[in-house]
């Protein structure tokens, strides 16, 4: 399988980090063709202009990269950090830029269409805000906003995210095992 990882965080050598390089020893390990884009080190620039809305657009070429890889995958692994209940902004702008009509989605008779059927996808993120009062005062808005929102909208229905919390306070043990649940939360999802 070709696989997509995606990471959002400013910070090279970040727990985000550690999961990224985690998932993707997993899926090498198992044979799988991996594309790696690290937003920040590649300083990819989040805004979207008002030349590249249009369906017919002539998109520059770092973009049309990024929708040519994510069509060519057979599933995808994004890690980012939980900051105000989003995505880091660097990311937020390369959803607006790469998942565009047409390519990961269309509009059709019957409404949405999704482009991204039979595709699997797994979105890891980090927090410091504790799971209960996460869901006690928000509810789970990055599970609503992956899996309704971007990619059930794009028609792909294999999905699993993994939240690991409370980052601030977590110990050096519990980073070891959060990686480890990495691997197999990995291998299950992407078992050819």
């Amino acid at each position: 399988m070709r696989i997509f990882v995606l990471i959002g965080h400013q910070r090279v050598g970040s727990f985000c980090h550690a999961i990224a390089a985690t998932a993707m020893e997993e899926l090498k390990a198992a044979g799988h063709e991996v594309i790696y884009h690290d937003l920040y080190v590649e300083k990819f620039d989040p805004l979207l202009y008002d030349e590249e809305i249009s369906r017919d657009a002539v998109l520059p070429p770092i973009i049309q990269q990024h929708c040519d890889e994510i069509m060519a995958a057979d599933g995808y692994v994004i890690v980012h950090p939980n900051w105000w209940a989003m995505p880091p902004a660097i990311l937020k702008g390369w959803l607006d830029r790469v998942f565009r009509q047409g390519i990961t989605y269309k509009f059709g008779p019957g409404g949405v269409e999704g482009l991204l059927k039979g595709r699997k996808a797994l979105v890891f993120t980090t927090s410091n805000t504790p799971r209960e009062d996460e869901l006690r005062l928000f509810g789970d808005p990055l599970e609503n906003l992956w899996n309704a929102c971007i990619f059930g909208f794009c028609g792909l229905e294999d999905f699993t995210r993994r939240n690991f919390e409370s980052m601030i306070v977590s110990t050096p043990e519990q980073r070891a095992g959060w990686l480890t649940e990495v691997r197999e939360i990995v291998r299950k999802k992407f078992d050819s």
